[in-house]
C-alpha cells in the first residue's frame, strides 16, 4: 500500500509538471497578447472625475447644482480613518499588504460561494475594483478578469496606496445618483462624511458591493445586516473594541433621502448661472466640475424670497378666499392625498375632518387635530367674488367648508395656524449694488418649480409712473428746476390713428393747477409729466433715457412716454435707478462674478464697469456679505484670486442734476406716494411708485447709496389687480419688507452736495424767490445758472451755498 501511494505521488508529480508548464505558457501568451491593448494607468494621475456644475452665492453657499451624477471629490486626508477601516474590512482587509491582487482573498471568496451560496467579502481587491471602474466593463468573463488583474498590478506600480483608495472612494457608485463617499454621505445623511457616526460610516461602507440591495432607505433590513457584519469585521480586525462595537450596533437606521445638497435654494439665480455656463462650455458644463460664483448674497436672497412671498399673500388675501382646492369623499383617501401633494414652502395641506358654525377641525400628515375658529384666524373671513369685490364676513363656516375638503394652512410668527391659499398673482424683486452693478438678490416669481419664468429678466411690463424720474432728469438737464411751475390741468389730444381722443387723467381724477416740478413728482401728477415731456421734447427725452440703458427703439415716440406706456423688465428699471443711487453713473447689472474649472483656475471673470470716486481699486463686493462663509477652502480660494482692473463707469448725469433728482425722489418717501416707507426711519432712502391703467402693474423702485431695489406685482395674463391697488399698496410693502432687513445693519449715508448747487427760499405757490421774512417760504435747490426770478424786487435776494437747509424745509 505504501509503495502504491509513492507511485501515485510520482505519477501526479510527473503529470503536474507539464500541466503547470502549459498553464504558464497560456498565461504568458495571454499577457503578451493583452498587455499592449490595455489602457495606460498614467491617466489615473490626472483623471478628471465627472463632477456636476455647482453654483455658489457670494458668501460661498451652494445655491444650485446641475448634472446627472452627484459627486464631491475629496482628498484622502479628508476621509475619516474609521471609514477607511470600515471599507477595507468589508472589501479588502489586506489592501495595504498585497500587490494589487489578493490570491488568498480570491480563494476565500470562492470558498464562501461554495459553502454559503453567496460572497460577503468579495474576491476583488480595492485596486482591482478601481481598475474595473475606470477602464473595464462588468462583463463576466475570464479575459475581463485577467485584464483586471493586470491593470491592478500596473496601478500598484504607478500609485501610492492612499492615492488608490482616494480614487476608489471618489469614483465608486453608492446609489441614488451618488458617486463617491462625500456625495453619498450628503445624500443619505445630509452632512459631510467627517460628521458621520461610526454606525453611519459602516452603513455607507456597505454600499459598494450592491448599492441597491443594501440601500438603507429602500432596503433597511438588508442594510442593517450588512452594516452590523462590517462592524463585526472591524472588531475582529482590531479597529474597534467591544464597547464601541455594541454601541454602534445598537444605533437604529437614521438614513433618509436628502434630495438637495444645497445650502440655500435660489433657483432663479442658479438657472441664469446654468444657462451662462452652458453657453460658454456646452454640455461639458454639466460634467467637468465647473464652479460658478455669483454676486448674490444668500442672506439678502432669503430676505427677498420671504418679502416676495409675504407681499403676494397679503395682496391675495385682501381680495378674499377662493375656497378649498379639492374634495375627497372617501376618508381612506385623505392620508394618501396629504402625502402626495406638496404645496411648497411656507404652507402645507390639511384635510377638513369636522365643520361647525364657528370652527373647523383639520388633519395634516403629521398633526391629526388642528382647529381654526372665527374667534381666531378665521375672523372676518371673506370670499373672493372678483378682483374688485369680496363677500361680507362669513357667518357660518358650513357655507364654505365640508368634511373631506383639501385646504392650505401655514403657521404665523406667533406659532398659530391660519388659513391660506396659493396666490394667483406674481411678483418680482431685484436688488443691485449701484456702484458695481452686482446683483445682490433676485426673486423672479413665487415658485420657480411651478413657474420658471423669471419676471426680473423676462417679464416685459409697463412701468407707469415708475418711469417718470427719467423724464424729469431730461427736463432738469435742459434747464427746468424743482421749482418750475407746470399746470396740472386736463389735456385732450386728437390722434388720426385712433377713433377716440386721448384724454390722460391723474390718479383720483383731481387736478391741482400750477404745480412745482418737485411736488408733481412726489404726488405723481400725470398731466404735469406730459407737459414736462412736451416742453423738454420727445427726442431729447428718449436720448436721455437711452443713456440709462433703455433701448430707444422700444420707447414710444409720443407723449405716452411720460406715463410709462412702453414695456420694460424690472432689471432694466433697477439699472436706471442705480444711476440716481450712485450720483449719475451708468452701471451694467451682472450676476456671475467668476467661473472656475475643477482645478480652481479662473475660466471667466466679470469685467463690468464700476463707479470710481478717487481710488479706482477693484470694488468687487466680495467682503460685503451679511452671511458667514461655511466653506473656508472656497473662501480662501476666492481671496487668492488677483483683483482684475475693471473699467470705470461712464457718467451720464451731470452731478448737480443727479443730486437734484435724488433730492426729489427722497420727497416721494417723505411726503408723497411712498410715505409708508417712513416706517423704516431712514433719511437716506428715495424712490418712486408706479401704477399702470387698470391697474395691471404695481411698481416701486427705491434705493440708498448702498442698494437699489425694484419690486413689481401683477398677473402674468395681464389681468387687473383690482381697485385701490397701486404701487404704494401692492409693490411698496414688498420693498419695505426686504430693504428694512437688508439695510438694518448699515449706517445712513448720502452723497455730498456737489459744487454749483445753491439753496434759496422760494414761495411754494409760485416757485419764485422770497425774502427772509416770508413765513411761508421753503428752501429749494438750484443749479447756480438756473436760479428763479425774485418774487418781490424790493427785497434783496438771499442765496445759501451750503446744504444747511433741505428742500421744502419750512423757513
Amino acid at each position: 500500500m505504501k509503495h502504491l501511494s509513492i507511485l501515485m505521488l510520482r505519477i501526479t508529480y510527473l503529470l503536474a509538471i507539464p500541466a503547470l508548464g502549459s498553464t504558464l505558457i497560456i498565461l504568458s501568451s495571454l499577457y503578451l497578447y493583452l498587455s499592449p491593448k490595455l489602457p495606460s494607468v498614467e491617466t489615473l494621475k490626472t483623471v478628471k472625475l465627472q463632477t456636476p456644475l455647482r453654483v455658489y452665492s457670494q458668501d460661498m453657499k451652494l445655491i444650485g447644482e446641475f448634472g446627472e451624477k452627484r459627486r464631491t471629490p475629496i482628498s484622502f486626508e479628508a476621509i475619516p480613518p474609521l471609514f477607511v477601516q470600515a471599507v477595507l474590512a468589508a472589501e479588502d482587509d489586506g489592501f495595504y499588504s498585497h500587490i494589487g491582487v489578493d490570491f488568498k482573498g480570491l480563494a476565500r471568496a470562492a470558498l464562501e460561494l461554495i459553502t454559503t451560496g453567496h460572497i460577503q467579502t468579495g474576491g476583488s481587491t480595492i485596486t482591482m475594483q478601481l481598475a474595473r471602474n475606470f477602464f473595464l466593463t462588468r462583463e463576466q468573463s475570464f479575459i475581463r478578469k485577467f485584464n483586471e488583474i493586470l491593470l491592478a498590478l500596473r496601478i500598484e506600480d504607478e500609485l501610492e496606496k492612499n492615492e488608490i483608495f482616494a480614487l476608489y472612494a471618489n469614483k465608486i457608485y453608492l446609489g441614488n445618483r451618488s458617486y463617491g463617499v462625500e456625495a453619498a454621505s450628503r445624500t443619505y445623511y445630509g452632512k459631510s462624511i467627517n460628521e458621520l457616526s461610526l454606525a453611519q460610516l459602516a452603513m455607507i461602507a456597505g454600499l459598494p458591493k450592491a448599492p441597491s440591495r443594501f440601500n438603507p432607505i429602500i432596503n433597511p433590513e438588508r442594510a442593517l445586516t450588512r452594516r452590523n457584519w462590517i462592524l463585526g469585521r472591524m472588531y475582529k480586525l482590531g479597529h474597534i473594541d467591544r464597547t464601541t462595537l455594541e454601541a454602534a450596533r445598537s444605533r437604529t437606521i437614521s438614513a433618509e433621502y436628502h434630495g438637495s445638497l444645497k445650502d440655500y435654494d435660489a433657483p432663479y439665480v442658479a438657472e441664469i448661472a446654468r444657462q451662462t455656463a452652458l453657453k460658454l462650455f456646452g454640455a461639458e458644463a454639466y460634467t467637468s466640475g465647473f464652479s460658478v460664483f455669483t454676486t448674490v448674497d444668500s442672506t439678502l436672497q432669503n430676505y427677498a424670497d420671504q418679502a416676495l412671498i409675504n407681499g403676494l399673500k397679503n395682496y391675495d388675501w385682501r381680495h378674499g378666499y377662493r375656497g378649498p382646492e379639492a374634495h375627497f369623499t372617501d376618508s381612506t383617501q385623505w392620508l394618501g392625498a396629504l402625502q402626495s401633494k406638496r404645496p411648497g414652502a411656507n404652507s402645507q395641506y390639511a384635510i377638513v375632518t369636522e365643520v361647525g358654525t364657528r370652527d373647523i377641525t383639520l388633519q395634516t400628515e403629521e398633526n391629526p387635530n388642528i382647529t381654526l375658529s372665527t374667534e381666531g384666524s378665521l375672523k372676518n373671513l371673506r370670499l373672493y367674488i372678483s378682483e374688485d369685490k369680496r363677500s361680507a364676513p362669513v357667518k357660518d363656516l358650513n357655507d364654505i367648508f365640508a368634511i373631506g375638503d383639501l385646504i392650505r394652512i401655514n403657521k404665523t410668527t406667533n406659532d398659530e395656524w391660519r388659513l391660506t391659499q396659493n396666490p394667483d398673482a406674481q411678483a418680482a424683486l431685484v436688488s443691485i449694488n449701484p456702484d458695481t452693478g452686482a446683483i445682490k438678490a433676485m426673486a423672479g416669481g413665487l415658485n420657480f418649480y411651478q413657474s420658471p419664468f423669471n419676471r426680473v429678466t423676462q417679464a416685459q411690463r409697463q412701468p407707469g409712473s415708475n418711469f417718470k424720474p427719467f423724464i424729469y432728469s431730461a427736463a432738469l438737464e435742459k434747464g427746468m428746476t424743482p421749482a418750475s411751475m407746470i399746470n396740472d390741468a386736463p389735456l385732450t389730444f386728437n390722434d388720426a390713428t385712433i377713433e377716440t381722443q386721448w384724454r390722460p387723467v391723474n390718479s383720483g381724477g383731481k387736478f391741482y393747477g400750477p404745480t412745482r416740478l418737485r411736488k408733481a413728482l412726489y404726488l405723481s401728477r400725470n398731466l404735469v409729466s406730459i407737459r414736462v415731456l412736451q416742453s423738454t421734447g420727445i427726442a431729447y427725452a428718449i436720448n436721455t433715457a437711452s443713456k440709462f440703458g433703455f433701448n430707444p427703439q422700444q420707447l414710444p415716440h409720443d407723449l405716452s412716454l411720460a406715463l410709462g406706456s412702453h414695456a420694460v423688465t424690472p432689471l432694466a428699471i433697477a439699472r436706471g435707478y442705480a444711476t440716481f443711487a450712485n450720483g449719475g453713473y451708468k452701471i451694467e447689472p451682472y450676476l456671475i462674478e467668476r467661473i472656475t474649472d475643477s482645478d480652481g483656475v479662473n475660466v471667466f471673470q466679470a469685467m463690468n464697469p464700476l463707479v470710481c470716486r478717487g481710488d479706482c481699486t477693484d470694488k468687487r463686493d466680495t467682503n460685503e456679505s451679511t452671511g458667514d462663509s461655511s466653506n473656508p477652502a472656497l473662501q480662501s480660494a476666492l481671496s487668492e484670486v488677483a483683483s482684475p482692473v475693471r473699467p470705470s463707469a461712464e457718467r451720464i448725469l451731470e452731478p448737480r442734476v443727479a443730486y437734484l433728482i435724488d433730492s426729489m425722489l427722497k420727497d416721494v418717501v417723505k411726503r408723497g406716494t411712498a410715505t409708508k416707507a417712513r416706517t423704516m426711519q431712514r433719511n437716506d432712502i428715495a424712490g418712486k411708485t408706479g401704477t399702470t391703467n387698470g391697474p395691471r402693474d404695481a411698481w416701486f423702485s427705491g434705493y440708498n447709496p448702498d442698494l437699489v431695489t425694484t419690486t413689481w406685482l401683477g398677473f402674468d395674463d395681464n389681468r387687473k389687480l383690482g381697485r385701490r391697488e397701486y404701487g404704494g399698496s401692492a409693490a411698496l410693502p414688498i420693498w419695505i419688507d426686504y430693504m428694512s432687513k437688508a439695510l438694518a445693519n448699515r449706517p445712513q449715508r448720502s452723497h455730498p452736495q456737489p459744487a454749483g448747487l445753491v439753496s434759496v427760499r422760494i414761495d411754494p405757490t409760485s416757485g419764485l424767490r422770497v425774502s427772509p421774512s416770508e413765513k411761508n417760504g421753503v428752501f429749494e435747490l438750484f443749479r447756480g445758472e438756473n436760479l428763479p426770478a425774485y418774487g418781490d424786487s424790493s427785497n434783496p435776494e438771499q442765496v445759501f451755498e451750503a446744504d444747511s437747509a433741505l428742500p421744502e424745509d419750512i423757513f
